[in-house]
């Protein structure tokens, strides 16, 4: 078993690949003072930020309080994939409770959240290194029978992309490896992306709309009432509205929340940039990839030939303390022709898990909403629910109104054990896949 090791997070970003190629490096003032707006969000991540844009194209007066910096949490430390759907189950299992026609809706909002980043990208002229092209790999042939039952559900249930089997040999046109099966291609619907330069190049669009953006202000209290007010430690906003959007980061802010999300991590590593034959070798269609295991790989190429080699999920929240190293073993298993390639960028994110893996969207008052919880399918969705939290307050409830008829349990054991007894579970998961 790897060792663990607890962190110390700064309030600037952490030491990634993302944050050392970040082009659009604009730090925000602190909140100093007391200001008054129409709807004051805290996070300042994909949800946050989306939130905050979908809101100032509306009209309405925004302020974005943010603890650290813009994408500091989970937004920039993920692997980059964009990847369609909301949550990570499929919304049928919820049809008791939101009905066919809500299943529907959420997947229309599945297929809705990556054509949000197409179009926002194009919009506002976003420089972050976008390309489409996704790929579900298969070790097992059971994964192959899982693959065609998604394929032939995804027509039925109108997702516009074409899926397309691929088998042993055509998955090699895809993924230079030895270790897959097949795999499903998604070439036009989902794809990858520098988060942290997306975030950025978002908010940005936001600022110049006219959101107020604030970093290094943390919320140390809020105050529920006719109006909301939020107040960081030098300053304050009082706003019609409150929207929470810090996710794993958000601690014990509002404990109600808190207790219905698990922290989990999950670490990243980035190779020096790869010779272009050998890149080439490793990922040949430049796609990006996961397999369908519950401890996951995932992976793809930078802009500038990396390999990015994601995984190791663990309901610890702590990291590998040999992230570097243990990374790279599990990278040169799928990429042998690896061996000797120095690994230059490695670091740890917290993803939000809920008990159900989708994501809990709903109020704590009249004037006071939430999201949370995408379980590690954040980056496609984030931008999806900005849009329908935005809607909501415009006085279009009904996208709103589906997630909040999805019920969300709280993490049993409490702070104690609840982490212990979802690692026996993640356990569980992990015999099954080498079955």
């Amino acid at each position: 078993m790897f060792g663990l090791k607890q962190t110390k997070e700064s309030t600037e970003h952490t030491e990634s690949y993302y944050a050392a190629t970040a082009d659009q490096t604009v730090n925000y003032p602190k909140l100093e003072g007391d200001l008054q707006t129409d709807v004051v969000i805290v996070g300042g991540g994909f949800s946050g930020v989306n939130t905050a844009l979908e809101l100032i194209e509306k009209g309405y007066a925004v302020v974005l309080l943010e603890a650290n910096r813009i994408a500091w949490g989970a937004t920039g430390r993920n692997g980059g994939q964009i990847i369609g759907g909301v949550g990570g189950k499929d919304p049928e299992l919820f049809v008791k409770t939101i009905g066919e026609e809500g299943v529907q809706t959420v997947h229309q909002m599945g297929f809705e959240s990556g054509e949000i980043i197409r179009e926002r990208v194009a919009k506002y002229d976003i420089d972050c290194d976008i390309k489409w092209g996704y790929c579900d790999v298969a070790i097992k042939p059971r994964h192959m029978r899982n693959f065609e039952e998604w394929q032939t559900y995804a027509k039925q249930t109108g997702n516009p992309h074409n899926l397309q089997l691929l088998d042993a040999n055509e998955i090699k046109q895809y993924v230079g490896s030895d270790n897959y099966c097949g795999g499903l291609l998604n070439a036009t619907g989902n794809g990858h992306v520098h988060p942290m330069n997306l975030c950025a190049g978002e908010a940005r669009a936001a600022k110049e709309l006219g959101a107020q953006i604030f970093e290094q202000s943390r919320v140390t209290e809020i105050k529920h009432g006719e109006k909301v007010k939020v107040l960081t430690e030098v300053g304050s906003v009082s706003a019609k509205y409150l929207v929470l959007c810090g996710n794993a980061y958000m601690g014990e802010l509002v404990p109600k929340l808190s207790k219905k999300i698990l922290p989990s991590n999950s670490s990243v590593i980035a190779t020096a940039p790869l010779p272009e034959l050998l890149a080439k070798s490793v990922m040949p269609s430049d796609v990006a990839v996961c397999d369908p295991r519950t401890a996951l790989d995932y992976f793809r190429l930078s802009a500038d030939n990396r390999l990015l080699f994601g995984g190791l999920s663990n309901y610890t929240g702590l990291e590998p303390s040999n992230l570097k190293a243990t990374m790279a073993k599990k990278m040169l298993k799928v990429f042998p022709q690896l061996e000797g390639i120095d690994i230059e960028y490695g670091w740890s994110g917290q993803m939000g898990i809920g008990i159900n893996r989708m994501p809990q969207m709903g109020r704590l008052a009249d004037n006071a909403f939430y999201v949370q919880a995408y379980s590690g399918h954040g980056v496609a969705p984030t931008h999806i629910m900005g849009r329908v939290i935005a809607e909501m307050i415009a006085g279009k409830p009904e996208r709103f109104d589906i997630f909040t008829k999805i019920h969300h349990w709280s993490f049993p054991g409490g702070k104690l054990f609840r982490r212990p007894a979802m690692a026996l579970g993640m356990l569980y998961y992990k015999i099954i896949d080498e079955f």
